[in-house]
């Protein structure tokens, strides 16, 4: 009987060397142990892939959290509260929130409206669709759709497709009758009392407007948490400054007060963290203002956008680190997945943790 070839042996039978001592095994969720969401989630840590990157980020919100909870000198309170613009006094963490307005047409408004409700985070930044969305839907529905339904067959029936989301056009013809009004008395007050918008001072007057507390702004305003919006042309708001533009001229609205703004929201933090979800201008806008304290403390990313094409939205968070964005002794996260799936789920084991609900039992927390 022929030996086995020694070249095969040896390639296939390498000896492996010893696993350090802190090595983490991998281990997934029991069913055995019966249906338990929070020890499901906790699970994920030890399961490897984008489940390990979801449990990291757990992690690194529970951080901000924690360092947000810390106490802080009455001075630092107050430092640099003339710099916002709703003078919101300083914890010692400060949260930044960003996300893309897909999120906002979509069920995830309402868990964004938990944590603005409840004073969770402290600035927000979003696109044009991000604003006019949440207060579209507070007069009119989005319902749902298909990823397939025919374009020019929705186009004949005014129907618009936001993914596999459908929003009836005459929405729009409601938001228009809604904020033509209101732009007519901020040109007024622009002429009268020389007022100076901008879209962060635009947004929290909507949110006032709105007066609904299904409103995502309206949270906004009643907390005094600044809103940013550097595209708010970028969508229906702009639609209606263009044909107002016409009909009652001379509105300005102001972006240069506003980068001055958000960029002293990061220089005057004692910490900062960043949670954004998706990419574009609503990640860079963020970013770019915590260079301005030589980078983030802490930072989640949840998008599925790729690195490949240089692109800023699939940039990982090292290369946010190489320009100052992020601190270099930051431990930042990327999860790669699409934010409907995976941030209901992060504020789950984050957020939702820490808010104490009259007549809601929370669960208890589970050990594997």
């Amino acid at each position: 009987m022929a030996n086995v070839p020694g070249v095969a042996q040896n390639a296939v039978l390498v000896q492996s060397s010893e696993m350090p001592e802190d090595s983490v095994k991998v281990k997934g969720y029991d069913f055995n142990q019966g249906i338990d969401y929070h020890a499901l989630l906790q699970s994920y840590l030890t399961s490897g892939f984008q489940a390990t990157n979801f449990g990291r980020a757990v992690e690194e919100i529970n951080k901000m959290l924690d360092k947000r909870a810390e106490p802080i000198s009455e001075e630092k309170v107050k430092t640099g509260t003339e710099l916002n613009p709703l003078h919101r006094t300083h914890t010692n963490c400060t949260i930044f929130l960003g996300f893309t307005s897909n999120l906002i047409s979509s069920g995830v408004r309402e868990i964004l409206k938990f944590l603005v409700q409840h004073n969770l985070v402290d600035c927000i930044v979003t696109t044009a669709g991000g604003v006019e969305e949440d207060l579209i839907k507070c007069l009119g529905n989005t319902y749902l759709g298909d990823f397939h339904l025919n374009g020019a067959s929705l186009r004949e029936k005014g129907i618009n497709r936001i993914g596999n989301l459908l929003v009836p056009n005459d929405n729009y013809c409601k938001f228009e009758d809604w904020i033509v009004p209101i732009l007519n008395e901020m040109l007024k007050e622009q002429d009268t009392k020389g007022m100076q918008w901008t879209p962060s001072r635009m947004i929290a007057r909507f949110g006032k407007e709105i007066n609904n507390p299904d409103s995502v702004w309206y949270w906004a305003y009643k907390n005094e948490i600044p809103v940013f919006c550097p595209a708010i042309t970028d969508g229906s708001i702009g639609d209606m400054v263009y044909f107002h533009s016409y009909k009652n001229p001379g509105l300005r609205i102001d972006i240069a007060e506003d980068i001055r703004l958000i960029n002293s929201q990061a220089v005057y933090a004692s910490h900062t963290g960043m949670i954004l979800l998706g990419g574009g201008v609503i990640k860079h806008h963020i970013c770019n203002a915590n260079l301005m304290r030589n980078g983030a403390d802490f930072a989640v990313f949840v998008n599925t956008a790729q690195e490949f094409d240089g692109s800023d939205s699939g940039a990982r968070p090292d290369e946010a680190v190489s320009w100052g964005k992020i601190k270099k002794t930051a431990q930042p996260v990327k999860v790669y997945g699409e934010a409907t799936l995976i941030f209901p789920l992060l504020v789950a084991e984050t957020f939702a943790r820490r808010v104490k609900l009259p007549n809601v039992e929370q669960d208890k927390p589970a050990s594997l």
